[in-house]
């Protein structure tokens, strides 16, 4: 575990004999079993231990290769989670696509500045398309460092996406995204 890494765990209540008729307050242990028999949590069919949650919460994070990849009703198969078009569709959590900002082309005609600043143009008289902005041709607009933590708001996603999903259940590591993020 990193160092600082903070360490929280939740626990759930197995099924068990304390409990096998339901009443106030109490759960009916035998009654749950009856209505969710393919349940992971029921001790008789079921596969639920701390190791495969830790290793499902891993596998719906970034795929990690181990047991967790391999359960089929959390629709992510190597850190890419496709709910069937639901939402998103796919989304990589690895951040496989993450743009490199120094490849972001400026110009006019609905394009940026640059690739921290908006075209800050007009589009013209009685226009409001973006797409009737001409180039900015001012002078240069230099991005400046942001306040707060971190290694810079002019880090490109592509140089911090490989660091942020990099990490597993347990390594986190309080007030940074991952090892050195907070310029250290």
């Amino acid at each position: 575990m990193a160092s600082g890494a903070a360490t929280r765990s939740a626990t759930v209540v197995p099924f068990g004999p304390s409990s096998p008729r339901p009443s106030l307050g109490h759960r009916g242990d035998r009654v749950l079993q009856a209505c969710f028999p393919a349940s992971p949590l029921n001790p008789v069919t079921g596969d639920y231990t701390e190791g495969l949650v830790e290793d499902v919460g891993n596998a719906v994070f970034r795929g990690a290769g181990g047991p967790g990849d391999s359960v089929t009703n959390i629709n992510v198969s190597n850190g890419v989670v496709n709910d069937g078009g639901y939402f998103f569709g796919s989304y990589d959590l690895n951040f496989s696509d993450a743009p490199d900002l120094g490849d972001v082309e400026a110009g006019g005609e609905g394009l940026p500045a640059g690739a921290y600043v908006p075209n800050p143009t007009s589009p013209g008289p009685g226009s409001v398309n973006p797409f009737d902005k001409p180039i900015y041709t001012g002078p240069p607009i230099i991005p400046t460092p942001q306040y707060g933590s971190g290694i810079g708001a002019l880090a490109s996603p592509s140089d911090t996406s490989p660091g942020v999903s990099s990490g597993r259940l347990h390594d986190y590591i309080k007030g940074r995204s991952y090892a050195g993020s907070d310029g250290r």
